[in-house]
């Protein structure tokens, strides 16, 4: 039988968001979006942020909770933390768990009956193959608020509303191609724009996205040396929501919300001459190359905190309603692993082909 992975959760009073530390060495998209989910949580329920690496002031410790509470505990446990997820399963065994899916590749497989709740519709196709019985929802990453607020979309109004705007063009180095910070930043900036490349931590992105009219985003080869995917892609759609015109890898969870030619342009399409083309016009006549208001606004919406807030209520509903089946090893259904269906289809193609010699 497969192993139990949890308590009741009718009986929790709380959930407990996992992340390995807040430190700057932690710093990246998936603390932020850890810390954000805490944040939405505490709408529709107490919400703890725990750390498991490393001890910090003002947040519990795992290590210690585990020591202190009996299991099942009365705490739903959110796991989200890509290379790590394995061992908190197994350190939590026998307590609630869900798994909050950002990237996907990372090769593990999920006990049955577990809860996966996916950042994205890549994510949520990849494990709907991976592990089609487990319980799989789909709650898309949010847009922080500050970014709805003071984004300036000011392209919607007349052109003398328009502020000018510093930097023809912004390109973040992480994540970035070489392609994009060796080969067409200098081709942009031979053929006159301003390419602001910025590196390293700044407090005001919204001030950095407001300033720029096209920014660039080149993710793919980035994933793909390290065999993972982008989980959801949250710096394009913040450049969107401060008025840019967005050039794009299309890649993973990037082509869930970017539509070239409607709310995106690709970037590296075909040759370096086409991509200099298509940007410098794009700098010339922003207002022509940016998405229609109401695709733009749609987008926005549907990632908004507060449709986010309504996603997790319905997941919460759904776990409260069918955990006591998922976590029944005579209830809960099993996903096969890919060995064995491989095994399987080669045992039934073996038996059809001597059948045939037969």
């Amino acid at each position: 039988m497969p192993p139990v992975y949890g308590g009741n959760p009718e009986q929790f009073t709380s959930i407990r968001v996992l992340v390995p530390g807040t430190g700057t060495h932690f710093r990246s998209g998936g603390l932020n979006v850890a810390l954000q989910t805490a944040r939405i949580l505490r709408q529709l329920c107490p919400t703890e942020v725990v750390t498991y690496r490393v001890r910090e002031n003002g947040y519990l410790y795992l290590a210690d909770l585990l020591e202190q509470e009996k299991k099942p505990g009365k705490a739903l446990w959110l796991v989200c933390w890509g290379f790590d997820v394995p061992k908190l399963f197994r350190r939590l065994k026998g307590r609630p768990v869900i798994y909050h899916a950002h990237s996907t590749g990372y090769g593990f497989d999920i006990p049955p009956g577990l809860p996966v709740v996916s950042v994205s519709r890549n994510t949520l196709g990849y494990w709907g193959n991976r592990a089609p019985r487990n319980p799989l929802f789909l709650v898309p990453n949010a847009l922080e608020q500050h970014w709805i607020d003071y984004g300036d979309r000011s392209f919607f109004a007349n052109n003398s509303h328009r502020k000018c705007r510093s930097f023809d063009v912004l390109v973040q180095a992480r994540k970035s191609s070489p392609y994009v910070l060796n080969s067409l930043v200098p081709a942009l900036r031979q053929r006159g724009l301003s390419v602001e490349v910025q590196k390293g931590w700044t407090d005001d992105l919204v001030g950095l996205f407001n300033n720029s009219k096209v920014y660039l985003y080149d993710s793919s080869e980035y994933w793909r040396a390290r065999g993972l995917s982008e989980g959801f892609g949250l710096p394009p759609l913040e450049a969107m929501a401060c008025g840019c015109v967005v050039f794009s890898s299309l890649n993973n969870a990037l082509s869930d919300f970017l539509t070239p030619g409607e709310t995106s342009h690709q970037l590296g399409c075909g040759s370096i001459n086409f991509d200099v083309q298509q940007i410098a016009a794009a700098v010339k006549d922003p207002q022509k190359w940016r998405g229609s208001i109401e695709a733009v606004q749609g987008i926005l919406d549907a990632s908004s905190e507060a449709a986010c807030v309504s996603r997790w209520e319905y997941v919460l509903n759904q776990i409260q309603s069918g955990w006591s089946g998922w976590q029944d090893p005579s209830l809960a259904l099993i996903s096969s692993s890919t060995a064995m269906l491989r095994c399987r289809d080669f045992i039934q193609r073996s038996r059809v082909k001597l059948k045939k010699n037969n």
